[in-house]
């Protein structure tokens, strides 16, 4: 079984389970290489432990991830840039005890945290961190200890450093969760402009009217399952997704 070169990522009939509930259950769905594809569905949907699977954090216990044409039904989370992805949490994960610049760095130049303290770097490599920073507004807070920033500048730090991974898919936990109007606004645009580059956003979200404007494709979860997945408009006018996930 080999993955389509149209797509970003596929799975097959995997699933995850804790203990006797499963939160992914036997889900098969083929996401587009390019463009954005949404993940919405209820509360307990299983969203969250999809994208933990996809991204190595979890394991699986059936199925099978397919990316491009390997055929991956164990995936670790310190592979998954090689396998060209790389994600972002719902609770921001960063190095709070060095600055925003060396968050950047110790992701660019791919080595530990001493070596991207003390070490010297090539200057192409403070160029990009540069550009990273200017792109999502934190090149001001450069010198900030990560654990000093607001929450709103944690997220943009977080996108900023799977930025600096420059793989072909990203993975996006409600990126939009909790920010001001300002840094929400800044987070889309830096997801369309990563689109505009080629790259495949996967992204979960509560927020529908986002999922309406950014999506290219969508995917519904219900109960660990697929309910729909395809075009925005067509999917969300489903009597059925209406019922689960609209409520209405």
């Amino acid at each position: 079984m080999n993955g389509g070169e149209g797509y970003a990522l596929q799975t097959r009939e995997i699933s995850k389970r804790f203990g006797a509930v499963y939160a992914v259950d036997g889900l098969t769905i083929d996401v587009p290489r390019h463009g954005m594809t949404s993940i919405v569905g209820p509360n307990g949907s299983g969203k969250t432990t999809l994208m933990n699977v996809l991204s190595g954090v979890l394991p699986l216990d059936g199925g099978v991830v397919l990316i491009d044409g390997a055929d991956l039904k164990v995936l670790h989370a310190y592979e998954t840039p090689d396998h060209g992805i790389t994600r972002t949490f719902q609770e921001v994960r960063l190095f709070d005890q060095i600055s925003v610049w060396d968050n950047i760095m110790v992701v660019l130049t791919k080595r530990g945290m001493f070596a991207a303290l003390f070490e010297r770097v090539q200057p192409s490599y403070r160029r990009r961190a540069r550009q990273i920073l200017e792109d999502v507004g934190m090149w001001e807070k450069r010198e900030a200890l990560a654990s000093d920033l607001s929450y709103g500048q944690r997220k943009l730090l977080e996108i900023g450093r799977a930025m600096a991974m420059n793989v072909r898919t990203y993975l996006f936990d409600e990126p939009f969760a909790g920010l001001f109007p300002q840094m929400l606004q800044r987070v889309k645009e830096l997801m369309k402009t990563m689109r505009d580059e080629g790259h495949a956003i996967i992204f979960v979200s509560h927020n529908m009217e986002i999922v309406r404007e950014l999506s290219d494709y969508i995917i519904v979860m219900d109960s660990g399952t697929l309910l729909a997945e395809g075009e925005v408009d067509d999917v969300l006018s489903r009597p059925e997704v209406i019922e689960a996930y609209l409520g209405s």
